[in-house]
Order: C-alpha cells, then structure tokens, then sequence
C-alpha cells in the first residue's frame, strides 16, 4: 500500500545476487516486493514466476520454497497492503477530537494511499482478480474495516441507529475510494492538498448535518 510503506518492504535490488543466504523474513519481503513491481506492470494473469524470481535476483526454488504459487505472493501483498490502509484509516481518525479534521484526515489517509510509491494501490482497488473468493473477501473485508472505524465515531458523536452511522460509514469511504482514485488516474490536475480539502469539505457539509461535536465556535 504506499506499496512499501508500513510493511517493511525490501527492495528486490538490496540482494540481486543469486545464492545470496537472507533470513526468511527479509528474503520474504524481498520477494514480496519483486512480486509487487511485476503484478503492477503487467497485471497478474501476465507476470510469470520465472520473472518474479529474476526481478528478485533467485532462482525459482528458492520463490517456491516461500510462496506456493503466484495466487499465494498475491494474496500475501493484498493481506500486507489491506492492513496499511486500514492502519492509517485508524490513525487518521485517532489524530483529533474536532470531527471537522478527523473528515479531513480521513480523506487525507487514501489520497495518502493512493499517492504512494510503486502504485500499491492497485493490488487492493483494481485488482483483475476480484472474481476469485479470497481476493473478493478480503478487498470487501478492507473496505468493511474502514468503515467500522468512522461508523463508529458517527456512532458515538449522533443519535443515529447502529445501522445508518454503518449506511453512512460506507458512503463516506466509497466517497473516499473513489475521489483519490480517480484523482491520480488524472495525473493530480489538482494539487493534493486542494483535492482532499475539496472532496473532504463536501463530506462534512453532508455529515455535519447529524449534529456531530464540533470544536467550539467552528462554523460550515
């Protein structure tokens, strides 16, 4: 997600030469990122395990010994990137108690995402393989977890039932998904800044309408 940021990550390059002996859970993270930059450029269904070996600087033995096949290197970055975008969902919304900046930084944590280096972002939005069970499952379960988190809030800051704060939890994050996505897929034409401020203030004049805390004196 930032494809490596918060899941230590190693460059295939910190370790090129073949037989090079690494702990498992480097020589894991530095397999995880050669599979990372192959299934971007070429979408999975065309990156190869031979290539994912060679961007890797091993030989294919050694990939297998790791990951079982190239549904499994798959299904360990989309875990690992999952688990970044919800972390910084959850940070973003711990940073504050004015609900006015927590909508800020939650918009702010998936253009953050999304912006990130190596296009990570595409494993867990644009995935070819959302037809298959478990890469469905755990893109829904991402997207659940995010909302969860800002449900809650709502929960706690309105009067609303359980199931509108979750109604509008997952609009807000849709909003969120789909705004970031479509900003970078434009090449940012708005600055970053602007754009999550923007899309980030017409959330908060749709969700400041159930009454949420507000810091005092702040206005629309």
């Amino acid at each position: 997600m930032p494809s490596s940021e918060g899941v230590g990550v190693t460059a295939p390059s910190d370790a090129r030469a073949r037989g090079t002996r690494l702990p498992r859970v480097r020589r894991r993270r530095q397999l995880l990122a050669a599979a990372q930059e192959v299934f971007v450029a070429r979408g999975y269904h065309a990156a190869a395990m031979d290539e994912i070996a060679d961007r890797a600087g091993v030989s294919k033995p050694v990939l297998y010994q790791h990951f079982p096949g190239k549904l499994e290197l798959y299904l360990a970055l989309l875990e690992e990137h999952s688990e970044v975008l919800v972390e910084k969902q959850r940070e973003a919304l711990e940073s504050t108690d004015d609900n006015r900046q927590r909508v800020i930084a939650s918009f702010r944590a998936y253009f953050d995402f999304v912006a990130g280096d190596g296009e990570a972002f595409r494993l867990v939005f644009e995935s070819d393989l959302r037809n298959l069970p478990a890469v469905r499952e755990k893109s829904e379960e991402t997207f659940q977890r995010c909302a969860e988190l800002i449900g809650a809030v709502i929960r706690q800051d309105t009067s609303i039932s359980d199931e509108e704060a979750h109604l509008l939890s997952i609009g807000l994050v849709g909003m969120a998904e789909t705004s970031a996505r479509y900003w970078l897929n434009n090449h940012g034409s708005v600055p970053k800044d602007a754009a999550e401020q923007l899309v980030a203030r017409l959330a908060w004049r749709g969700i400041s309408g159930w009454d949420l805390q507000r810091a005092a004196g702040e206005q629309d």
